[in-house]
């Protein structure tokens, strides 16, 4: 008994011993909790920034008119006859439109070219009388007197034949004007007058309005300031500016583009404004004097251009822009930039940002400055 009570013994403090070296072990549950965890990147999109070129315009609101107006008045008075064109209908200059009653006319003109057949017999035998006088004068068998006044006679003959000949020819106006004709080509409007009518030279009120809508004016309306900057695009150029490209006030783009023809010299006080006119290209008369377009008229080209996607764009309390960039470690930095003027559906960048550098367009109410991400690159939209 007395010696094997020692082993006993010495079995329980082993077991003690390994019960306590147990409870010293932190279990697996522990050991996770205290080893640090690595920050989970998200995914985000992003636009990789570069140069390009690009045109910016103003948008102007303008209106159309035509090219050039003619109103229609009878030249001579009488009663119209005929109405010879149909009302909307194209015509051509020197077409005849109205046809006056030419018989008072027609008889002027007989009456003058009777006048003048008289006075060109008178003119005729003061002629000869002269050529007679001149031979008799030389021998002395009329006086100098008599010579002079056949030399008188003839001149003021050969005058009341000249003043004849004028008599004829203003007649033979009158009478063309009984044929009312068109001063250009163009569109013609609805006639004020029909058959039957009387009219009157130089009358108030016109017969007929003709247009010509081809090409057609475009009147814009631009700030002074503005304007100055497509001054520098034109200057040292005779060249006229052109590729305005216009729509209609629904939003319906017109193919053909316009050029400027000229921008007023005058600034008006009250708006700060320049009247421009621009020429539109109208082959087919489908548009009309009067329509409201928008035109974009072009005002700077930028060959190194820089554009960030609006959806990329944040602004502050105090308006200022931001983006989020992804730098070389993938993290995020918040950088503040100076914005031009949106250009299709991105803004244009004066400054803030370098050429390559990537700036995320979605996700971002998943981020903050300085996590993490993983860039999906995404073309840069126009």
């Amino acid at each position: 008994m007395t010696k094997t009570f020692p082993l006993y013994r010495q079995s329980l403090v082993a077991f003690g011993l390994v019960l306590a070296l147990a409870g010293c072990q932190p279990d697996g549950t522990q050991a996770e909790a205290t080893t640090p965890q690595k920050p989970q990147a998200v995914a985000v999109d992003a636009v990789a920034i570069h140069y390009q070129p690009v045109e910016l315009t103003t948008r102007l609101p303008g209106r159309t008119s035509a090219y050039r107006v003619a109103e229609v008045r009878p030249q001579v008075a009488g009663i119209i006859t005929k109405r010879l064109f149909v009302e909307g209908s194209t015509v051509k200059k020197g077409e005849v439109l109205y046809q006056i009653d030419p018989a008072t006319y027609e008889a002027t003109l007989d009456s003058a070219k009777a006048s003048l057949a008289s006075a060109q017999a008178t003119l005729e035998k003061a002629k000869l009388q002269a050529a007679r006088y001149q031979t008799l004068v030389k021998s002395r068998a009329i006086s100098e007197q008599d010579y002079e006044d056949s030399r008188a006679t003839y001149r003021e003959a050969l005058a009341a034949v000249m003043s004849a000949e004028a008599s004829v020819k203003s007649a033979q106006i009158n009478l063309d004007y009984t044929h009312i004709k068109a001063p250009i080509s163009g569109r013609i409007g609805k006639s004020s007058v029909t058959e039957g009518a009387l009219v009157t030279a130089n009358q108030t009120n016109y017969l007929a309005t003709i247009q010509q809508l081809d090409p057609l004016y475009v009147d814009l309306s631009q700030s002074s300031n503005e304007l100055l900057k497509l001054r520098k695009q034109t200057v040292g150029s005779d060249k006229k500016l052109n590729g305005i490209r216009l729509s209609l006030d629904d939003g319906t783009k017109i193919e053909q583009e316009a050029t400027l023809q000229f921008a007023d010299v005058t600034v008006n006080e009250k708006t700060g404004t320049v009247n421009l006119r621009a020429l539109l290209p109208n082959p087919d008369q489908v548009f009309l004097p009067g329509l409201y377009v928008r035109a974009d008229l072009p005002t700077e080209y930028r060959e190194k251009a820089m554009l960030v996607p609006q959806a990329a764009v944040v602004r502050d309390a105090k308006g200022q822009a931001h983006v989020m960039v992804i730098n070389a470690e993938n993290k995020v930095e918040d950088r503040v930039i100076i914005t031009h003027q949106i250009v299709g559906s991105q803004w244009l960048v004066d400054s803030g940002l370098n050429a390559g550098e990537k700036v995320i367009v979605s996700g971002l109410q998943k981020i903050r400055p300085g996590a993490v991400v993983t860039a999906n690159m995404v073309e840069q939209g126009q």
